[in-house]
């Protein structure tokens, strides 16, 4: 495929990926939101649809919307290691894009919990504001953007992450030995449903992440984005949803070549 069907596919549907994932989760976070406080569960489901939504807009490039799966299949042979920058950087715009499309969608909400007495009274509970001189690791809205660990453990983190993204892309490196899946469509679907229950089953340690491109790109619109008591961005945990899906991805690709 031509250089501007990867950008094209990869740019706007990993935006569309990101518009309603990180929507989801501006949903159940905000104060404000019909959706608050609808649960995991609706967040897991979200996110799924958002894969097969993205997934199905950025056909024209393979859809790969991730890093991990675009080097998974450069590991495995299917895609050549000269288009991987490309991959990865249409990628990122993407994801920086469907950020940026949160915000704007939920504008009024962020603005609604960002200066709620309650949120800004937990961060400074001594001066009901945001302390300037220390960024805290991790803002009250950064869930909505990127992840984060309910148990900071470097090793389990990395692990937890690079164990769920083995699971998704050897899934997509196997569908083609199930005959038409891959080339039905139903792969699409198949591949968000694995990403529902890779949410409900390891999604729980530190919201699996398993794309360096969901992860990364959210992550710096957070920090550039003009929101009030944001607090920091934790920028000390974001190599691990960066690293621990690429290790996943080859891991994938080299289980996928010695088994099968």
């Amino acid at each position: 495929m031509s250089s501007s069907d990867i950008f094209t596919g990869e740019t706007i549907g990993t935006a569309v990926l990101i518009l309603l994932g990180g929507g989801v989760c501006a949903a159940v976070t905000l104060k404000r939101s019909k959706a608050q406080n609808a649960g995991w569960l609706a967040i897991t489901f979200g996110w799924g649809f958002a894969v097969l939504a993205g997934a199905y807009i950025g056909s024209k490039s393979g859809a790969h919307l991730n890093p991990a799966v675009t080097i998974g299949l450069a590991v495995d042979g299917q895609v050549k290691w000269s288009d991987v920058p490309l991959y990865i950087g249409s990628q990122m715009l993407g994801a920086m894009i469907g950020a940026t499309l949160v915000w704007l969608a939920y504008h009024g909400q962020f603005k609604a919990h960002l200066t709620d007495d309650e949120i800004v009274g937990s961060l400074n509970p001594h001066e009901g504001m945001v302390d300037q001189t220390a960024e805290p690791q991790a803002g009250p809205v950064l869930g909505i953007f990127s992840t984060g660990p309910e148990v900071r453990n470097v090793v389990q983190n990395l692990v937890t992450e690079i164990i769920a993204t083995t699971v998704l892309v050897l899934f997509i490196l196997t569908m083609g030995l199930t005959k038409g899946l891959a080339t039905s469509g139903t792969g699409t679907l198949m591949v968000a449903l694995v990403v529902v229950g890779i949410g409900l089953s390891l999604g729980g340690p530190t919201g699996y992440a398993i794309n360096p491109a969901r992860d990364l790109g959210p992550r710096i619109v957070h920090a550039l984005l003009p929101l009030p008591n944001k607090g920091g961005s934790d920028w000390s945990y974001a190599w691990i949803p960066v690293v621990g899906p690429i290790v996943g991805g080859a891991l994938a690709a080299g289980i996928h070549q010695l088994a099968f």
